[in-house]
């Protein structure tokens, strides 16, 4: 969270598989009830419903205005930030994000969609709320990760943003981003974990929990028997050869170039992948991108402007 006078900015990094703030991150699923339910943890009341974050699964949208999910996880992850600060009211821009190449058609209606309410009245956690929603700013996902650090990209760099559901690619060369080298791919590591626990199945007809999966991607080990964790290293190290094929396939040149690699993904790089250590920057701050929105937002405050 970021204050420029009398507004609170606040990042959300609005994954397919996670929600990220600058200082939090959370499941990017949620279940609606119409009465309370039994059980309360993490409970966000809105408009006379109950709602359940980190609850259920989130199927993949493209187009994340088509429900009211990313509205409720939106007012969830402002509460935990302000909840930091010890904070119970206040002006709230949202600083958000689309990936790259779905921003420029997208923008306008992600926007809106976040700005469908100025003045919000809910609770979360039995903790009541009152925010002023003041504006909006929407950026690419990837590149708002580096903004701050531009100056770091000399010669030519290939980012490569790994997350739940896209990857998105682009080249920054002598510290400027080139808009029309961009790409977003539908290959995310939620795709991994769906061929893991398919070859876990297939190899030894057994179902395999998602946390243990998740756990050797992100430590490249559990605490499992040895030919289960095999097949899931497997898959990952299958998986990991794709993201490099992709990346070649737009023109990466390990000898030409530099490669930075970011978002939930960077963890299977690091732990799977084959690479050159010196060129290779691997950021695995999971809110990284959250905290480039915060960047970017203030920016646009301190020039006038709005994205």
């Amino acid at each position: 969270m970021r204050i420029i006078d009398d507004t609170f900015i606040i990042g959300i990094d609005s994954g397919y598989g996670n929600i990220k703030t600058a200082n939090c991150c959370f499941p990017a699923s949620v279940a609606a009830y119409d009465a309370e339910p039994v059980f309360k943890d993490n409970m966000l009341v809105y408009g006379n419903r109950f709602y359940l974050i980190g609850e259920g699964h989130k199927d993949f949208l493209a187009d994340k205005t088509r429900d009211s999910d990313y509205y409720v996880l939106a007012l969830a992850a402002i509460a935990r930030e302000m909840n930091i600060k010890k904070l119970t009211s206040g002006r709230i821009r949202i600083a958000a994000g689309l990936p790259l190449t779905w921003v420029s058609g997208q923008r306008d209606d992600f926007k809106n969609y976040l700005l469908q309410n100025q003045s919000v009245e809910f609770s979360f956690r039995n903790t009541n709320y009152s925010i002023e929603v003041v504006g909006v700013d929407v950026f690419p996902q990837g590149f708002a990760a580096v903004a701050d650090r531009l100056s770091d990209f000399k010669g030519v760099n290939m980012l490569c943003d790994i997350g739940n559901g896209t990857m998105n690619i682009m080249f920054i060369n002598d510290k400027k981003p080139v808009p029309g080298n961009m790409f977003t791919e539908k290959f995310g590591t939620h795709q991994c974990l769906l061929a893991a626990r398919e070859n876990v199945m297939r190899v030894h007809h057994t179902t395999v929990d998602d946390a243990i999966i998740n756990r050797v991607f992100r430590f490249g080990t559990a605490d499992i028997n040895e030919k289960y964790l095999k097949t899931i290293t497997d898959t990952a190290t299958e998986y990991v050869e794709g993201i490099f094929q992709r990346l070649r396939e737009h023109e990466y040149n390990p000898e030409l170039m530099r490669l930075y690699v970011l978002g939930g993904g960077s963890c299977l790089i690091r732990n799977f992948g084959t690479f050159d250590k010196e060129r290779v920057t691997i950021n695995d701050d999971i809110c990284a991108t959250a905290k480039g929105y915060e960047y970017l937002a203030e920016l646009n405050m301190r020039r006038g402007s709005s994205r």
